[in-house]
């Protein structure tokens, strides 16, 4: 078996070049640009206008609210984000910042608007709530339950 010889590294006059060469290339991930700020907004909508984790807790959203919440809330998530980047930031720390306040501001939207149908139906107690509160009293009272009042007053006539 022929035995291969290792490459010799580079030169530090190549290696040099290269990195003076790379070092005026600058990576940043903030502001995201407005393609990946619509794809947010997409995924919010369907996350709240179709089944899932956060509507089986809170319910769904109808398409129409959802598009008017997925826009409210990223606009307002970008804008609170924005205003605590960084010059000197490569963009990830805001990014996050940015991400939850996504999901903050989406669990607000879902936990008012929860709370919202539940205020309505508060108005109204429901039903098994007035029967248990009738058997309640009729098991502090000493009289017959009122079926029984009916019936003896009819049998007395």
């Amino acid at each position: 078996m022929a035995e291969t010889e290792p490459s010799p590294p580079p030169s530090a006059a190549a290696s040099t070049a290269s990195a003076t060469k790379y070092s005026n290339i600058s990576f940043s991930i903030w502001p995201p640009t407005e393609r990946t700020r619509d794809a947010v907004r997409k995924r919010l909508i369907e996350t709240l206008s179709t089944p899932s984790i956060l509507s089986k807790r809170y319910g769904t959203v109808s398409p129409e609210e959802a598009i008017d919440a997925a826009n409210r809330i990223e606009e307002e998530a970008f804008d609170a984000a924005g205003k605590e980047a960084n010059t000197d930031d490569d963009g990830i720390e805001i990014l996050q910042v940015y991400s939850k306040e996504i999901s903050k501001r989406m669990l607000d939207t879902v936990k008012a608007r929860s709370g919202e149908s539940l205020t309505a139906n508060a108005t109204e107690p429901p039903v098994n709530e007035l029967a248990g509160k009738a058997e309640e009293e009729d098991a502090g009272s000493t009289a017959p339950p009122q079926s029984e009042k009916t019936e003896s007053v009819a049998d007395d006539e």
